[in-house]
């Protein structure tokens, strides 16, 4: 169902992020074509090297770099699907407001294809709502939000906020 799919997975700064690595292991077997792209902060959870091996591909992490563009234009058209996972709350506000200070952002302003998010914060945030208004927005914008699960959180609670699991982010994908 994936196969020859061309999907671009946004990464965000969360301790969720350590879960893409499993995600493009699992989309890549399905011989769907990954490319990644990084904020800067989500660095700080997961380098840059580990999912290039994984994806085959260059991760970018800025529009411009010492050697080249990197044209956000250009895979906004490539893509068949815009998956931003973990998708922090900082980067949900950020998407639902137009604002665009990052190549992910700036991708996601420039996608044809269909956009998907997996949020992932404490309960906290998640129940905000500041929050619950960013994903109301991006729902009215037509970005299908994966849904969150319930479970420990990286601050030692528990509750809702937790990223779906990588098998169930190929579940929603798969769906869709």
């Amino acid at each position: 169902m994936l196969t020859n799919k061309k999907i671009i997975i946004g990464v965000t700064g969360s301790i969720a992020a350590y879960k893409i690595a499993t995600l493009v292991r699992f989309l890549v077997k399905e011989k769907a074509e990954v490319k990644v792209i990084m904020t800067h902060s989500a660095s700080l959870f997961i380098t840059p090297l580990t999912l290039a091996t994984l994806s085959k591909n260059e991760v970018l992490l800025d529009l411009v770099s010492e050697q080249n563009w990197n044209n956000h234009v250009e895979l906004g058209l490539w893509a068949d699907l815009l998956l931003i996972a973990p998708a922090s709350a900082n980067t949900l506000a950020k998407m639902a407001h137009g604002i665009c200070d990052n190549m992910l952002l700036a991708t996601y302003l420039s996608a044809k294809c269909p956009v998907m998010v997996a949020p992932a914060m404490d309960l906290d945030m998640w129940a905000h709502p500041s929050t619950k208004r960013n994903l109301a927005i991006l729902a009215s914008d037509k970005v299908s939000i994966i849904p969150v699960g319930n479970g420990e959180l990286a601050s030692g609670l528990s509750g809702d906020g937790r990223m779906a699991e990588p098998e169930d982010i190929i579940a929603f994908i798969s769906k869709k």
